[in-house]
């Protein structure tokens, strides 16, 4: 038996859906469509299938139309017989998914097989129409032999997945045509097509051998570069920005990540690239970027909550494309520690940030910001004024490596007492993100280190500070429901003299609050004097272990625990090791999960925090 493999070996989703199974206000789906519909027709079904297993029966379900849609009636007698006959159709695409090609599927309809039904049937009315889909699956086909052909002929069909004995599920059959194409694109031909694709099913072994062929059409080149749908954006400069160099060998992969690219300076509420149909002389393909321009200004707020260092609030200005080339400038504000002091003790912050993408070329970009802010943790009063020039350049799809220049002034209350500082600094930073998702990654790893070179002009104190990280997530189970989180991070301060005072306050270590080890307050873990003083390290290390389990599409319960170690020294002593742990719940949003996280500190310093409450949006780390 030879079968043609297009859409009936595929079975679309019979669609039904109600919210969690309640109608909250108004007519249900039921009433509506039965008050549309002029001659209604209940019916009951069963679907009988006794030698199906578990899996197999529900992928029937999930396949019948009939059984998705068996509480809404159908569109009269023809309508009910239409459905019946669509469904057998359905169920046979089901039955070939599951490698069964030997299945029969038979519809009767108040007792009465469909194949015997008159053209314009009439059934009983006043009471459901009994519809039974009778089913006899037949055994399981694996593949046979596989046959290549055209210009994948020669090639080793375990590339395609169709290994001889495997299961002969027709999805892997089409599966292998399309990656026949893909693999023929992804070498720069970008006309390859399918020419053959054939099943014929031998029912006496239950085998099903494969002949699969395809065309490759000419090599090519990216061609020249059309942007249409501009406004304000400078077309040249998307162009540019794509990266999809004239000449440069023809790949879907590159098609992606250019769109990736244009996607993420913001500017586009739409991007797609349209390939020619025909080659230019010189074997380039002509493309054409089609982009819609979204709103240039934007503005927003924001807020999250700690029992132990109360509310913030976060306000923010923005505009996305300044002068044509995507240059953002953001104006931002912060208050923090709400609810827990009187309002001139609360924490302040507002900046600038102005960047341009492209600066020197497009992997590259030059930021430039001015931040102040009014700081009152628990272990210290500080005032600072903030100016930075930072460039970076994207080394390749997941590194980044970036370095400029800092000045940055404070005003210090700590317990070594009042000082002001006047820090220069070179930050140098390396960022690898090899995450699948960069709001709520499911696997993948993201690791950094940063050196900051620094000489404090006011006391004349050279020191170096050093932090990197590493974060990493794997998801368990075929749909990565499951997400095991772990994060490691680590930092020293060297140099500077005996004392810690010679570095400011703001660049030494305090940790502690949702960000770092919950249950504690924010900047709770430190080095303490004397009289109990917080007064920060030169040195830390932080482990981060979450287990985040969804429960439903949209919701997941995390276990988690932390812990950190802050030293005096600039080598972690991990004499003081501070622990927290507890249970979170996310609500998956388009923007990003909501977070609701509660903590204990396992080992609390004497008077301290004993518990912590942190809400906010994103994941933790």
């Amino acid at each position: 038996m030879a079968l043609a493999l297009g859409g009936p070996l595929s079975a679309p989703p019979a669609h039904a859906f109600k919210l969690f199974g309640i109608n909250f206000f108004g007519k249900s789906d039921e009433d509506e469509d039965a008050a549309r519909i002029t001659d209604p027709v209940a019916y009951s079904v069963t679907i009988d299938a006794p030698s199906a297993d578990d899996a197999l029966t529900e992928a029937l379900q999930n396949a019948s139309q009939l059984y998705q849609e068996r509480e809404r009636p159908a569109s009269g007698d023809l309508g009910l017989l239409i459905r019946a006959r669509d469904d057998r159709e359905r169920l046979l695409a089901a039955l070939y998914e599951q490698a069964r090609y030997g299945g029969v599927v038979d519809v009767l309809i108040d007792g009465r097989s469909i194949d015997s039904l008159p053209p314009s049937p009439e059934f009983r009315r006043g009471q459901a129409v009994p519809v039974v889909v009778r089913v006899k699956p037949g055994p399981v086909f694996a593949i046979g032999q596989v046959r290549l052909t055209g210009d994948i002929a020669g090639g080793d069909p375990s590339a395609y997945d169709l290994k001889t004995g495997r299961r002969a599920d027709s999805t892997v059959i089409l599966k292998a045509g399309r990656q026949a194409v893909d693999d023929l694109k992804q070498e720069s031909y970008p006309f390859a097509k399918l020419t053959d694709r054939q099943a014929v099913a031998d029912h006496g072994n239950d085998t099903v051998d494969v002949t699969l062929g395809a065309q490759s059409g000419p090599k090519a080149t990216f061609g020249d570069v059309a942007v249409t749908g501009t406004k304000t954006m400078n077309p040249a400069f998307v162009a540019s920005y794509s990266r999809l160099d004239t000449r440069k060998p023809y790949s879907p992969e590159e098609l992606r990540k250019a769109q990736e690219r244009l996607r993420a300076l913001g500017v586009f509420s739409s991007i797609s690239i349209k390939e020619g149909t025909a080659l230019d002389q010189l074997g380039g393909l002509p493309l054409t970027i089609e982009v819609s321009e979204g709103k240039q200004r934007y503005f927003g707020v924001g807020a999250n909550f700690s029992s132990a260092d109360g509310f913030g609030a976060q306000g923010y200005w923005g505009h996305r494309n300044l002068f044509g080339q995507a240059e953002s400038l953001r104006i931002e504000g912060e208050v923090s520690r709400l609810g827990l002091k009187d309002v001139t003790d609360f924490d302040y912050s507002a900046g600038i940030i102005f960047t341009k993408p492209g600066a020197f070329g497009p992997p590259t970009a030059l930021t430039v910001s001015l931040k102040a802010a009014l700081m009152d943790p628990d272990s210290y009063e500080a005032k600072t004024i903030t100016g930075l020039v930072m460039a970076s350049y994207e080394l390749n799809d997941t590194d980044t490596v970036s370095a400029g220049g800092e000045l940055a002034w404070a005003d210090v209350d700590d317990a070594f007492g009042k000082r002001d500082y006047l820090t220069a600094s070179v930050p140098i930073e390396f960022v690898r993100d090899a995450r699948d998702d960069k709001l709520n990654p499911k696997n993948g790893y993201r690791a950094s280190l940063a050196i900051k070179p620094s000489y404090e002009i006011y006391g004349q104190t050279p020191f170096v500070s050093t932090e990197g990280s590493i974060t990493g997530y794997y998801g368990l189970g075929a749909t990565g429901n499951t997400v095991l989180a772990g994060r490691l991070a680590a930092g020293i301060v060297g140099g500077g003299d005996d004392t810690l005072d010679d570095i400011p306050a703001t660049r030494r270590f305090f940790l502690g609050g949702g960000g770092t080890v919950r249950g504690f307050a924010y900047q709770e873990i430190s080095p303490r004097n004397a009289k109990d003083d917080p007064l920060g390290g030169r040195s830390y290390v932080n482990v981060n272990l979450e287990a985040r389990i969804g429960v439903t599409e949209t919701i997941s319960i995390v276990p988690f625990i932390d812990a950190a170690a802050v030293s005096a020294q600039a080598v972690p002593d991990f004499k003081d090791i501070r622990t927290g742990a507890g249970i979170g719940v996310r609500y998956n949003t388009g923007f990003g999960p909501i977070r609701v996280d509660v903590a204990l500190p396992l080992n609390p310093y004497p008077g301290g925090t004993r518990y912590g409450i942190y809400a906010g949006i994103g994941q933790t780390f």
